[in-house]
């Protein structure tokens, strides 16, 4: 069965909406850490530090918060790879609310058992997430239960672009953040695009779906498997591609063997423990030009066997010997206007956006 097409005002989402998602869940979630990746050249903002190993757990979060001002009680369900699930999954836990999660034949033993830990109802099926996805609007069709998407959904949106916003007070040029459906990146772009800051897709080669559409190729072919199966998506999201193809100001594709050697040298250099997802940013940034970069680690639920098997298999080339320096780099970087902590970001947006 498809899933009902929103109306127009439903697909609104904005920067204003980024900020009530901060004011909303700033008591359930602190800011996750920024760390300077010196052999990289590159700032990393750890979500695989973030509650349930993911971002994913702010914009599920913000949705149901959402539905419980609407009073909207309804049994939440959605389809996941893992992580959409277990950010619900603890969510629900938190509120009091239930949430049933499909989840494809493979996914991760990790990402299952993190979703079972918090008492959601799991079901498995499918052999990917769009099979997932589509048995998920079956049941909440037949039962009236909310189909929440993992990233085309305005709330949802709007609670990963808090990532944005914890960002905002540390001045970078360029942001890098991987894109499955798009939901991270569309939201990470709502909150900083008015500071001047570009934002930089990456996705896996063989499975970069968004950058076919974005490029208006809409013949959606199956991904290819890859190690970043968090953002293995054959149809990307409608609001999302409608919001990027303006937002965005580029796409890097990134190889395979590129993401499997920057997944193991940020375990062996920097001691971040990312899944493939989560190191999809890093690997991309090797292409990005910024004197401030900083690249989003999404999160770190990386079944342990194959964690060990990269360590064991993988080789990395050795690391270039560091240039001699007048000065030493700054550790942080901080706007004039932004001097002040976190608070200040999200009053100089409410400033700028005020009514």
């Amino acid at each position: 069965m498809a899933e009902r097409a929103p109306t127009p005002s439903e697909d609104d989402v904005g920067v204003a909406d980024v900020l009530a998602a901060h004011a909303r869940m700033r008591r359930f979630l602190p800011p996750t850490p920024l760390h300077y990746a010196e052999r990289f050249g590159t700032w990393l903002k750890l979500e695989n530090l973030q509650r349930t190993g993911s971002y994913k757990v702010r914009g599920a979060l913000n949705a149901l918060l959402v539905a419980r001002e609407r009073g909207d009680r309804r049994p939440v369900i959605a389809a996941s790879a893992g992580n959409h699930a277990q950010g619900l999954a603890w969510a629900a836990h938190r509120l009091g609310m239930q949430a049933i999660t499909v989840m494809p034949v493979g996914a991760p033993d990790t990402k299952v058992a993190g979703v079972a830990h918090w008492g959601a109802t799991v079901r498995m099926h499918g052999s990917s997430f769009d099979e997932a996805r589509a048995f998920a609007i079956e049941l909440a069709a037949m039962h009236g239960y909310r189909f929440l998407s993992a990233f085309d959904d305005p709330d949802v949106i709007a609670g990963q672009g808090t990532v944005g916003l914890e960002l905002a007070a540390h001045a970078p040029d360029v942001v890098i953040v991987p894109i499955g459906g798009g939901g991270l990146a569309t939201g990470v772009a709502l909150a900083l695009k008015s500071q001047g800051v570009r934002i930089v897709g990456a996705q896996p080669e063989g499975a970069d779906n968004m950058a076919r559409v974005l490029r208006g190729d809409d013949s959606a072919p199956v991904p290819v498997a890859t190690l970043a199966d968090g953002v293995r998506v054959r149809h990307p999201g409608r609001i999302t591609r409608r919001l990027l193809a303006t937002l965005l100001d580029d796409l890097v594709i990134v190889r395979e063997a590129e993401l499997r050697e920057t997944l193991v040298r940020l375990a062996l250099e920097e001691h971040v423990i990312a899944e493939g997802a989560g190191a999809l940013a890093l690997a991309a940034g090797r292409r990005v030009a910024g004197k401030n970069r900083c690249a989003v680690v999404s999160g770190g639920n990386i079944d342990a066997t194959v964690l060990a098997g990269l360590l064991s298999d993988v080789r990395p080339r050795a690391p270039r010997k560091p240039r001699r320096r007048a000065q030493s780099r700054p550790l942080r970087t901080v706007a004039p206007t932004l001097a002040r902590p976190f608070e200040t970001a999200a009053q100089v947006l409410e400033q700028e956006f005020a009514p």
